[in-house]
Formats: structure tokens, C-alpha cells, sequence
């Protein structure tokens, strides 16, 4: 389902585009095709959306945002091709592509009531879907899901995602924590830059596809105490500036010698 403009939004001429924006959209196209090299795609669904910074603009709302252009494969997204939209998800500068209102309302919810929370990132890999399924969720009981053990909420599928009243929910269920598990159906982070949700939804992700690998193995399960789960969770560095930055930098180096157009 698609978010049809309320109002006309503005021309590229009414609305220039400041150095901070064409920063953000790089970043946040690089990103996309990051994810399309991982594998973590579902055609032209599902979202990563960003924060423009700077200061406000006259006649627009403060808080602003990139979202990909919905009919684009993460594959085909490119710095000018983001859509920037405010937290209704109204479109304010003119583009050719709509918006799908089942992705924003999700990311909006999550801007709106974090003012730290720059980038929000939602997924529907398949160990991410199928841990999600499971009654116990995340498992706790290897490397990766160790250091996430008391960092992940849980949100109740409540049907497609187009009601902004579902919204309150998932702030709710959200609450302090940086990663969401949707039930029966994906994964989701945020973080106050890119590469620090990135790195965050890097680590849940593998947490699933480990907790999946493992079921799969069988055998008798070796659980981890509480001690260990206590000191992993302690010396997570997810949330280090220099790490974040570091991790997604190089994944950035690896996509710039395969296909640099993401930054047209």
C-alpha cells in the first residue's frame, strides 16, 4: 500500500538541496546496496530511512527524512532517487516514485518518539522471519545472541502495517531497548547514525542465522550461564562510535569496487 500525496510537494527549485542532505543521501544509498550485497532483500519491500540533518526550513516540518523510492530494488537505488518525506510520510519534494505507507509506519513511529533514533532499519530475511515465529524468540545461548540477551523487544504482529494507530504500540513495546523483533514477521533497528544500526542489525541478523543453523544441527544444546551472558552483554561494543564507523566503512569500501552508482 502506498502513501498518495496529501498536498503538493515542492520542486527542487523551491526546495534546494543543502551539502547535509546530499551527505545523508549518499550514506543512506550505500546502504541500500549494502544490504542488496548481504542478501538482505525482499524485492522492493521493507525500509532503511534517515534523518536529514540541519536546520529547519520555512514551511516545512523540522523533522525530515530519506526513505527509499517504493518500485526500486535496493539493487537500483541511488543517492538522488530517495524520496524525502516528513513523519506522515508526505512527500515534500517533487519525485516520479510513491512512498509505501506499510514501511513508514513503522520507521515514523520509531523517529517520532526517539529524538536520537537518525536511522531506523526493518528486515524480512528468512532466519530473521523464522527466529521471530518462535515462541522463546532470540536465543541467548550463542556468541551473537549472547551480546543482545535484555537489548531486544518484542511486537505483536498486528496485521499489514498501514494503521498509524499501531504506532503507539510499537513505541510501547519498543521502549528503551535498540532492537525489535516483530513477531511473525522480521527484524528491526535503529541507531543514531547508519553504521551504528547497521552494526546493531548486523548482530541480531547473525544471531539468527546462528540460533536457525543450530536447530538445524541437533544434537544436545550447550547453554551459556548467566555469568557469561552477563559480561558478553558488558563488553558489546555495538554502540562504539569508532567501531560502528569502522564496520560500516569497510562494507562501503567493498560495494565502491563492485559498483560505485549508488552515489548518482
Amino acid at each position: 500500500m502506498t502513501i498518495y500525496l496529501h498536498s503538493k510537494p515542492r520542486t527542487a527549485s523551491e526546495l534546494p538541496m543543502t551539502d547535509a542532505e546530499r551527505k545523508a543521501r549518499v550514506e543512506l544509498a550505500a546502504c541500500y546496496r549494502v544490504f542488496d550485497m548481504l542478501g538482505w532483500t525482499e524485492m522492493i519491500f521493507n525500509h532503511i530511512t534517515l534523518r536529514v540533518p540541519g536546520p529547519a526550513v520555512e514551511g516545512l516540518p523540522s523533522a525530515r527524512f530519506l526513505i527509499n523510492p517504493f518500485g526500486l530494488h535496493y539493487r537500483e537505488v541511488t543517492a538522488s532517487s530517495l524520496v524525502l518525506v516528513d513523519l506522515e510520510g508526505n512527500v515534500l519534494r517533487e519525485s516520479q516514485w510513491p512512498v509505501n505507507r506499510a514501511g513508514f509506519v513503522i520507521h515514523s513511529a520509531i523517529h517520532g518518539a526517539i529524538p536520537h533514533a537518525h536511522c531506523v532499519m526493518h528486515t524480512h530475511t528468512t532466519n530473521g522471519v523464522a527466529v521471530s515465529c518462535l515462541k522463546d524468540g532470540l536465543s541467548a545461548d550463542n556468541f551473537y545472541g549472547a551480546m543482545l540477551h535484555g537489548r531486544v523487544a518484542y511486537h505483536d504482529l498486528e496485521g499489514v502495517t498501514v494503521d498509524l494507530g499501531e504506532r503507539k504500540s510499537l513505541v510501547r513495546d519498543l521502549g528503551d531497548k535498540p532492537l525489535m523483533i516483530l513477531r511473525n514477521h522480521g527484524l528491526l533497528a535503529w541507531g543514531s547514525s547508519v553504521a551504528e544500526a547497521y552494526l546493531r542489525l548486523w548482530t541480531l541478523q547473525r544471531a539468527c542465522d546462528v540460533q536457525m543453523a543450530v536447530r538445524q544441527a541437533g544434537g544436545e544444546l550447550n547453554r551459556l550461564s548467566s555469568e557469561v551472558i552477563g559480561r558478553m552483554v558488558g563488553e558489546s561494543s555495538d554502540s562504539e562510535s569508532r567501531t560502528c564507523h569502522d564496520v560500516f566503512a569497510a562494507m562501503v569500501r567493498l560495494l565502491d569496487a563492485r559498483d560505485p552508482t549508488y552515489r548518482d
